[in-house]
């Protein structure tokens, strides 16, 4: 993952930390959003993904209002509420843009083309950020 967190860091200009952070979100996402099938071998090809996941997971209730409406809706809010987790920790729009397409770009060097396609396509809303 050190890899990764530094390709972003250096790619994307923001403090490595929180580079950390935000693939931990991510991650942390795809694993609770897409479908075990697809995500658990994106997972194991990547060493350390599911520890990053975990060790930045949020707060259950947490993610301010909108994520209090999100959650209202009968939703964890998707990809709207993952935006918010990233805009609330200091990374912009245009950043969150070039930090998912850095994610994704190193998972389907991973686990290859069809299965990235298979997690992107399972969650409503992700394409646009890839």
């Amino acid at each position: 993952m050190e890899e990764l967190i530094n390709r972003i860091a250096t790619n994307v200009g923001i403090d490595p930390a929180l580079a950390e952070k935000a693939v931990g979100l991510i991650i942390g996402f795809l694993q609770k959003n897409a479908p075990e099938e697809h995500v658990g071998e994106m997972m194991n090809s990547m060493p350390g993904a599911a520890e990053l996941a975990a060790a930045h997971a949020p707060e259950e209730g947490g993610g301010g209002l909108l994520g209090g409406l999100m959650g209202m809706m009968g939703a964890g809010g998707g990809v709207m509420a993952l935006g918010q987790q990233l805009m609330s920790n200091g990374i912009d729009m245009g950043q969150i843009g070039s930090l998912s397409k850095e994610v994704f770009a190193y998972a389907q060097e991973k686990v290859g083309e069809d299965k990235m396609g298979a997690i992107v396509g399972s969650i409503p809303g992700l394409s646009q950020f890839v």
